[in-house]
C-alpha cells in the first residue's frame, strides 16, 4: 500500500513539473516585459536632456534650470572659503585672536563670539563693495538685462578690485612672476587666480603686524608686574595671574573694543 502511494506521488510530481516550469517562464517573460516598458531607454534619456537644454522656441538655452541649481549649490559649498579668503574676514578674525591672546584670558571672549564679531565687522567693511555688486551685477541679472555669465564677470571684477586695493605690490609681483605672465598694467587685467593668493598673503602680513603692535602694551604690563614680584621676593607667584586684572582694567579704561573696531575698519581702503 505504501509503495503504491509513493509511486502515485512521484508520478504526480513528474506530470506537474513541465507545466509549472512553463508557468514560471511565462511569468518571468511578463515581468521582463513590464520592466523593459518601465525603464526608459537611452534614446528617451537623450531626448529629455535635449528638451531640458532648449528654450520653448526650440533654441539652445544659455543656462537650463538644473544647471543653474547645480551652480547655486556649488557656490554655497565654496562660500566659507570665499568668505575667508576673498573678504576682510581674515584680517579681522586674526587681530581679534591676537587681542584675546594678549589679554591672556584663555577662552574669554569665547571663540563663537570672536567669529560672530569678525563676521559682522566683515559685513560692515564689505558693505560698499557688496552694494556695488548688487547694483551692477545682481539686479541687472534679476531684471533679465544681462546674462548669467555677464553677471558673474561683473561681480568677480568688483570683488577683485577690492582685493587688489588691499594687496601689497610686492605680493602681487611675486605671484605674477610665479605664474609666468606679463605684469598687468591695470587691475582688470590681473587674473583671479593671481589676485586671490596675493590678497591672502597680504592680509596675513597686515594682520600679524597689527597683532604685534597690540601685544606691546600688554607685554609692558607683564614686564612691570614680573619685575615688581621679583624685587619683592615672590618668585614662585606666576606674574601672568597678577597682571591679568591690570591688563583687563587698562583695556577697558582706554575703551579698547571701540579703538580696535575703528582701527580694523579704517585699515581697509
Amino acid at each position: 500500500m505504501r509503495r503504491r502511494l509513493v509511486i502515485a506521488a512521484l508520478a504526480a510530481v513528474i506530470l506537474a513539473g513541465p507545466g509549472r516550469c512553463r508557468a514560471q517562464e511565462t511569468d518571468g517573460e511578463a515581468d521582463e516585459a513590464t520592466a523593459a516598458d518601465s525603464v526608459p531607454n537611452m534614446g528617451q534619456v537623450l531626448e529629455g536632456i535635449d528638451k531640458a537644454t532648449k528654450t520653448p522656441e526650440g533654441e539652445p538655452s544659455e543656462w537650463s534650470g538644473p544647471i543653474k541649481l547645480a551652480v547655486v549649490f556649488a557656490g554655497l559649498a565654496v562660500l566659507p572659503s570665499l568668505l575667508v579668503m576673498m573678504t576682510a574676514f581674515t584680517r579681522i578674525v586674526i587681530v581679534l585672536g591676537f587681542i584675546r591672546r594678549a589679554l591672556t584670558t584663555q577662552n574669554i571672549p569665547p571663540t563663537i563670539a570672536i567669529i560672530g564679531l569678525g563676521l559682522f565687522l566683515t559685513l560692515f567693511t564689505m558693505a560698499p563693495t557688496l552694494g556695488t555688486i548688487n547694483r551692477q551685477a545682481m539686479q541687472p541679472y534679476l531684471s533679465d538685462e544681462i546674462g548669467f555669465d555677464e553677471a558673474i564677470v561683473r561681480g568677480n571684477d568688483l570683488l577683485k578690485d577690492f582685493m587688489l586695493r588691499q594687496t601689497r605690490p610686492s605680493d602681487l609681483k611675486l605671484f605674477v612672476s610665479m605664474a609666468e605672465i606679463p605684469m598687468p598694467e591695470t587691475r582688470a587685467e590681473v587674473p583671479t587666480y593671481v589676485a586671490i593668493p596675493s590678497f591672502a598673503v597680504s592680509e596675513f602680513r597686515t594682520a600679524f603686524e597689527m597683532g604685534c603692535l597690540l601685544f606691546i602694551p600688554f607685554l609692558l604690563v607683564d614686564l612691570v608686574v614680573a619685575s615688581i614680584l621679583l624685587s619683592a621676593g615672590m618668585m614662585m607667584l606666576p606674574p601672568a595671574m597678577i597682571s591679568l586684572p591690570f591688563k583687563i582694567v587698562l583695556f577697558v579704561l582706554v575703551d579698547g573694543w571701540h579703538l580696535l573696531a575703528e582701527a580694523l575698519v579704517n585699515s581697509f581702503h
